[in-house]
């Protein structure tokens, strides 16, 4: 089998069921695990790598009103690499290009390949994206094993955080402008023992004010840009520090959004064991590293 990832939170999952040798091309933006960087690219970004948030946002926000694409595919490289097997999603057109858009790039290309969808807007739909894979190849035993370790891990810190205070907790996807973190996002930080601010479990990300922001109270801030890792977030972040409007948090910390909380895959357990551990710093639990630190 050939496959194509048009996601890395789909890169992700195809190398966890150890189908890495039948991968045969990825995105610009697949960059974990570290082999992922070296198989063929078949699409590119047209952001600006030094682009400020401000600009990126009014990009995205153009991009999504009808003005350039902010990625495009490669059909060349598509079309030599001829896959079996092509994963994408319809949740959200700025991470990849949707489904009904790729079917029919691959009927002008001539190629008659299989297409997922992974589309999901909670963590349990997350994991089950995991299932949807491993049926179109074969590997639901490797699957089984792999959601069984993770629903594992979540149970484990439901338990450590059980009994404990919980935190009202705003999570900030992006700051200029800022942007509450939805989708899976609240229900990571109620697993985590804190209570989501400014969010429902389930619905996408929206614009939202800094006055709503300072309404919220927040006890703990969590700063995690979509598209950025935790040096990125780090150095993004230090802007946010003066802001009168969570001033009065007991803690603001920077968080690596792309492999632990924006993309949904695997990882997002991880996110939600290092949100457990900065909330209840009185538990039995640590962050793993790399995720998450606090900047204040």
């Amino acid at each position: 089998m050939r496959i194509v990832s048009l996601l890395p939170s789909a890169t992700e999952i195809v190398y966890l069921l150890g189908l890495e040798d039948s991968l045969v091309g990825v995105t610009h933006e697949c960059d974990w695990p570290s082999g992922a960087r070296q198989k063929p690219r078949v699409s590119y970004s047209n952001i600006p790598a030094q682009a400020t948030q401000a600009e990126i946002d009014r990009l995205v926000s153009e991009s999504v009103t009808g003005g350039a694409p902010t990625h495009g595919l490669d059909h060349g490289a598509i079309s030599a690499l001829a896959p079996d097997l092509v994963i994408t999603q319809d949740l959200c057109q700025v991470c990849a290009v949707p489904a009904g858009h790729l079917r029919a790039a691959l009927d002008v290309l001539g190629i008659d390949a299989q297409v997922i969808s992974l589309d999901p807007s909670s963590l349990a739909e997350v994991l089950a994206g995991v299932t949807a894979v491993a049926r179109a190849t074969g590997t639901e035993e490797r699957a089984a094993e792999i959601l069984g370790e993770l629903e594992g891990r979540l149970d484990r810190v439901k338990a450590s955080v059980a009994g404990f205070d919980r935190p009202r907790t705003f999570a900030l996807e992006w700051g200029d402008p800022p942007y509450n973190a939805g989708h899976w996002v609240p229900e990571m930080i109620e697993l985590a023992g804190g209570e989501p601010l400014l969010a429902r479990a389930g619905t996408a990300s929206v614009r939202i004010s800094w006055r709503e922001i300072a309404r919220s109270e927040a006890e703990v801030v969590v700063f995690m840009p979509c598209g950025y890792d935790l040096d990125g977030a780090k150095k993004e972040a230090v802007a946010l520090l003066d802001r009168a409007e969570i001033a009065g948090a007991r803690a603001i910390y920077a968080a690596g959004a792309n492999g632990y909380f924006s993309r949904p895959g695997p990882r997002l357990v991880e996110g939600v064991e290092a949100l457990a551990a900065v909330l209840h710093e009185d538990s039995l639990l640590s962050a793993p590293p790399g995720v998450i630190a606090r900047m204040r």
